[in-house]
């Protein structure tokens, strides 16, 4: 037998993919899988609270500190839920659900929902509005997630979410690993939060059109937001956001109100003096 000794071809032992292809790759299905299983737990979990009775919310609700922060100011309260009494007809709530407006002597600037049909709004956001239409967006926004049950889908999701995020995440002693799994479900998390908002922006808008005759003084708050934020919060993209981003909702609410034909000016109601207190 005849030896020979061929030259090898040059290059024979370099891959002609780049060797991080896979890498990315492999890293993309995993962070896709996780996503997907996020949403899935978050469809299923929404499926199951809209399930949960309302009086169950109520107890839930009763084994809080809440009236510890609230009702420091019985004027400011009764005008409060006297006004979300007015907007109520117009947002339509289920009969076995109650809404109270909480008042938070604070100088946070927040409102918020949570359960049991409950509603806080701080003095300080108070603040940054300059009429009740203003004041009657907010609240009717806040309703808004009452109705749609969207403060115990919250609860749901971040606790089964977390704890399915929080076992994955403990798989891998690898911390970078750790912080990218936990970062992909939380992303996804956020566009929940972000459709709630907008649906809340378009009910509210609906009723303070039926309530005023007008949607004037409905993108007020945002505004003020707009005026107080800095320069990385202003463009910083949508989706690290869970609320939409404040040009978003205003361009949002002057579509709604010319697609609805809702006149965007009218004659504003002032706010009274007892929240003007400073």
């Amino acid at each position: 037998m005849d030896y020979s000794n061929p030259e090898i071809p040059e290059g024979i032992n370099t891959s002609k993919q780049h060797p991080l292809k896979d890498f990315f790759i492999l890293s993309a299905s995993i962070l896709g899988g996780i996503a997907l299983c996020v949403l899935l737990l978050g469809f299923f979990v929404e499926r199951l609270a809209l399930h949960i009775p309302f009086s169950v919310e109520q107890r839930l609700i009763e084994k809080t500190e809440l009236e510890d922060v609230v009702n420091s100011d019985p004027e400011a309260q009764d005008y409060l839920n006297k006004l979300s009494a007015q907007l109520l007809p117009y947002i339509e709530l289920p009969t076995d659900i109650t809404v109270t407006v909480n008042y938070i002597d604070d100088a946070t600037e927040n409102a918020f929902a949570t359960l049991g049909g409950h509603i806080s709004i701080y003095r300080g956001l108070i603040d940054l509005l300059p009429n009740e239409n203003a004041l009657a967006m907010v609240i009717a926004h806040e309703i808004a997630h009452i109705k749609y049950r969207d403060p115990v889908i919250a609860l749901g999701r971040g606790v089964v979410i977390g704890l399915f995020l929080t076992t994955l995440a403990g798989l891998s002693t690898d911390h970078l690993i750790n912080r990218v799994v936990t970062d992909t479900g939380t992303l996804t998390i956020l566009g929940f939060s972000r459709e709630q908002e907008r649906r809340a922006d378009e009910i509210a808008l609906k009723a303070l059109a039926k309530h005023y005759g007008h949607v004037n003084g409905a993108d007020s708050l945002f505004n003020a937001f707009i005026k107080k934020e800095n320069r990385i919060a202003k463009y910083m993209p949508e989706f690290f956001s869970t609320h939409p981003l404040s040009n978003n909702r205003i361009e949002e609410i002057h579509r709604l109100a010319h697609t609805n034909n809702w006149p965007i000016e009218g004659e504003t109601t002032p706010l009274p003096v007892l929240l003007r207190k400073q």
